[in-house]
């Protein structure tokens, strides 16, 4: 047990994430999952039933003595509904938050199945057509991964484990950029994958036709994800040292209202804009100039891949000799051009 709490402590720590999160699957009212929780199905057959169940497990970590309880009562998330269609993938998953890179980590037993005793983790999720899973098998005596693409199920990869139903595993996976490692009870189970189809998603869990299992001790150390717009203002900085003040303007919320979604100062996030240029910029479609004792302003349109205005980037520009209206503009449009070219739509903006 002790090398399971260490090896959390390993997995958690090898990557500079920078945020962590583990779950309670203690639930607020009788019979309801967890607030974020979200049953599916994947390929057809009867939908789950996912609820929270009270278990007994191994405490992660070493008894201080030998009269110690060696077992902890704790919540855990059961699928309790047997179906023996062959494609038939239960899932839960946590929509109420998407991840790129992390360390997801959760114990899980097998209870039953008579053609199937699957249970595994879900990542990456993007709809109940396309995701990756790793999971373990009982009856097949392996650890497999494998992913959805379109509703196509991928050919899995994965070594000979023996599994036995009623014990408990953890499993571990690793994603961060392409590259997926997976961990079997704190060790290395699989060569490093490397896969561009998906960069980012859901996590959750997932059974197999008539498996039954339970889910506990779940968690996760994740890199919070950038929204398209906060990428798009820290990479402009980053590549233009002569810029004193940089902010997005884009619609967010309810109705839509004009606020900054990025900005060079956090502190403007969320603000709406000071004055009428923005607004002007979004209606006409056209570029201003103005200047403050400090810096010359560009407030230009900015526009996705089609050419519709999606948004406004308000540029604050340190002085440079020769600097008139159009050596200024001229400086802004290139960088502008650029960042437009990886735009789909007004929502890529804040997803």
């Amino acid at each position: 047990m002790i090398l399971r709490a260490c090896a959390w402590l390993l997995l958690s720590t090898g990557l500079a994430f920078g945020a962590e999160r583990h779950f309670d699957f203690s639930s607020p009212k009788a019979g309801a999952l967890p607030e974020g929780w979200t049953p599916e199905l994947a390929g057809g057959g009867r939908p789950g039933e996912w609820k929270v169940v009270e278990v007994e497990m191994p405490s992660a970590l070493e008894p201080l003595s030998p009269q110690a309880r060696p077992l902890n009562r704790k919540p855990a998330l059961a699928q309790t509904a047997p179906s023996a269609e062959d494609e038939r993938f239960p899932m839960l998953i946590h929509t109420a938050e998407r991840y790129g890179d992390f360390t997801f980590t959760a114990r899980f037993r097998i209870e039953g199945g008579a053609f199937e005793q699957i249970a595994g983790l879900v990542f990456r999720h993007q709809d109940p057509k396309n995701f990756y899973v790793v999971r373990a098998s009982a009856l097949g005596g392996n650890l497999r991964f494998y992913k959805f693409v379109d509703g196509e199920r991928s050919a899995p990869i994965g070594p000979a484990v023996p599994f036995r139903k009623g014990e408990w595993y953890e499993l571990s996976v690793r994603a961060e950029g392409n590259q997926i490692e997976v961990f079997l009870n704190g060790t290395n189970a699989l060569p490093t994958l490397t896969d561009n189809s998906f960069n980012a998603g859901h996590i959750g869990f997932i059974t197999k036709s008539d498996t039954t299992a339970v889910f506990s001790d779940a968690g996760i150390r994740f890199r919070p994800l950038e929204t398209l717009a906060a990428s798009l203002v820290r990479q402009t900085l980053e590549q233009q040292s002569r810029l004193l003040d940089l902010r997005l303007y884009g619609p967010s919320g309810p109705g839509g209202a004009l606020r900054c979604l990025a900005a060079k100062n956090p502190a403007d996030v969320g603000r709406e804009p000071s004055g009428e240029t923005v607004r002007k910029v979004l209606l006409e479609n056209q570029v201003y100039y103005g200047k403050t004792p400090q810096a010359a302003v560009v407030t230009a349109p900015l526009h996705d891949r089609n050419g519709d205005v999606v948004g406004v980037m308000e540029f604050h520009l340190k002085p440079f000799a020769g600097q008139i209206e159009s050596t200024t503009v001229a400086r802004v449009l290139p960088t502008l051009k650029k960042l437009e070219s990886g735009i789909t739509g007004t929502r890529g903006l804040t997803d």
